[in-house]
């Protein structure tokens, strides 16, 4: 019997990827731990492990359940799809079809290092919509390069920012140093920063935003603690924003990340 789950048009954006079949079943455990600490994570988050080949999930976190208040882990994708507030679903669709345009482009022998983000509401558990901070990233594929499985990660930002910039984030993770912000006029026309933030001052606020202390971001980067005081100074100024509270609203209002 088909699965009544792939009818909805979100899933069928996916089915657009190139080569994407329906005919695979994964077991493996994914690696999260590798990915959540390539993710942000500011607030109440949960993942999920996505079966690109049948829309099934599977190694759900348990926050699911609380921050939406469900009484059983989602099996398909369809169940997250419902959740996600009725006027959301056209630019998530575009979102995703924009990830995939994008990932064509690139290259798909580059899936694994790719990581892409935008955010839209949910339903909480208080029956309210909440803006939630979406990010994906392919973890798994076939012996021909097929992708078949993706990491779904899902973090409440409602305390940060209740706007959706409506903007597609595409950037590189290990190896990779792609960076696309894509924004999608017809939704909305976010603003921009007078300056613009050099690639090492993205670097930076990437760190900030997943909560490395200067020290840390130094012995990341390879940089002295003075520089990166000196490249924080800078971020600041050119986000005139006056901490990194005020920073991250910013960054995630802008779509930067």
């Amino acid at each position: 019997m088909e699965n009544s789950e792939k009818k909805h048009p979100l899933i069928e954006v996916w089915n657009t990827y190139p080569g994407v079949r329906r005919d695979r079943t994964i077991r493996d455990k994914p690696p999260i731990e590798k990915i959540i600490s390539e993710m942000f994570a500011i607030g109440e988050f949960y993942y999920y492990a996505l079966n690109l080949t049948n829309s099934t999930l599977s190694h759900h976190h348990e926050n699911i359940l609380r921050l939406h208040g469900l009484d059983s882990y989602p099996e398909n994708l369809k169940e997250v799809i419902d959740l996600t507030h009725p006027d959301d679903i056209e630019f998530v669709m575009k979102a995703e079809q924009t990830l995939i345009d994008k990932m064509t482009e690139i290259g798909l022998e580059h899936q694994l290092y790719i990581k892409c983000s935008y955010c839209f509401r949910m339903k909480t558990a208080e029956g309210k919509y909440e803006l939630f901070h979406h990010q994906s990233v392919i973890t798994m594929e076939d012996e021909t390069g097929i992708p078949i499985q993706a990491i779904n990660i899902h973090t409440n930002i409602h305390h940060i920012t209740k706007e959706n910039p409506y903007t597609v984030l595409i950037s590189g993770m290990g190896p990779r140093n792609d960076f696309h912000q894509v924004k999608l006029d017809s939704f909305s026309k976010p603003e921009s920063f007078p300056e613009h933030l050099t690639k090492r001052e993205m670097e930076i606020l990437s760190l900030i935003t997943k909560g490395y202390s200067g020290p840390e971001i130094a012995q990341s980067l390879i940089l002295s603690e003075h520089t990166v005081r000196t490249h924080r100074k800078n971020i600041l100024r050119k986000t005139d924003s006056r901490n990194c509270k005020e920073l991250v609203k910013k960054a995630f209002e802008r779509g930067l990340i």
